[in-house]
């Protein structure tokens, strides 16, 4: 009778959800931030910042602040971009493109793990990161405005402003992922991301208007300052933007401003374009 060993039976175990291997990722990127240089860097910045607004506001007070949403309109709308733009070159200016420098990419490739799961991954490490720094400075704010109108005293109107600000970091986050992974160098994607977002796009939504005279809808300077204008008392919610025109002789000057509903599709629009070229650069580029 013939006799034989039977084979070892084979288990095997299903591939780890996208779900699940997104949040694993970001975890363990977010962990990376959060025990890096950069991010103590970053956070001593916007606490200098913060420490020296507190400064000016109690040096001052009485003379530049009269109401609360004045405050918050000063100081939260003045300081947001500033915190925004720093934070999304810290954390997202070589998310991409540090894979291709370091050549980190090659190995992690390796792994049974689809582009899309790390480009989504590394942008929600970046996203948190980025939104601690925001929200550490919404606090100190919190913080003077408490002391000087009361505990009770925060307009509602600043919880939309925040609202908004973190969707215009979201999409700076889209577009500071985008550059990083257009080019294989970070310094691009830091430097890139800073000039357009500090100096560049509001120097295009000014050439527009002043030029052209045309609505800048295109521009996400012109979308991001609803974030600070729904602090105004004349602020306007709707799709259509309004107009203003002031003539000092034969010059006439034309200005915009921007509907909080239009600058949320503009901000919209910008994050998901930017995001998806992103990654369909990422999709397309090869790590040799």
């Amino acid at each position: 009778m013939a006799t034989g060993v039977a084979s070892p039976t084979v288990v095997r175990l299903p591939p780890p959800a996208t779900v699940e291997q997104v949040s694993k990722l970001a975890r363990y990127q977010l962990r990376e931030y959060l025990r890096s240089r950069r991010f103590l860097a970053l956070l001593g910045i916007v606490l200098a910042v913060g420490a020296i607004i507190t400064v000016l506001v109690a040096h001052f007070r009485g003379t530049i602040i009269s109401t609360d949403t004045a405050f918050y309109g000063s100081f939260w709308g003045g300081g947001y971009n500033l915190v925004v733009v720093l934070a999304a070159v810290f954390f997202g200016g070589d998310a991409i493109a540090g894979e291709f420098q370091n050549k980190t990419g090659y190995f992690l490739m390796g792994l049974p793990l689809r582009r899309s799961t790390v480009y989504v991954g590394k942008y929600l490490a970046a996203f948190l990161a980025s939104l601690a720094m925001l929200l550490v400075y919404f606090v100190i704010l919190l913080g003077n405005g408490a002391v000087y109108f009361g505990t009770g005293v925060f307009p509602w109107q600043l919880g939309v402003s925040l609202a908004l600000g973190i969707l215009y970091l979201g999409a700076v986050l889209g577009a500071t992922f985008l550059f990083s992974s257009l080019f294989k160098t970070s310094a691009y994607g830091f430097v890139l991301t800073a000039i357009l977002f500090l100096f560049g796009f509001s120097l295009i939504e000014d050439l527009l208007t002043g030029l052209v005279h045309i609505e800048p809808w295109m521009v996400i300077s012109y979308a991001s300052s609803t974030v600070s204008n729904v602090l105004s008392p004349n602020v306007d919610w709707g799709f259509v933007g309004t107009t203003t025109s002031t003539s000092v002789g034969r010059i006439v000057t034309v200005t915009y401003t921007a509907g909080v509903a239009e600058g949320i599709v503009i901000m919209i629009g910008y994050l998901v374009l930017t995001a998806l070229a992103g990654l369909a650069l990422f999709e397309q580029e090869e790590f040799t």
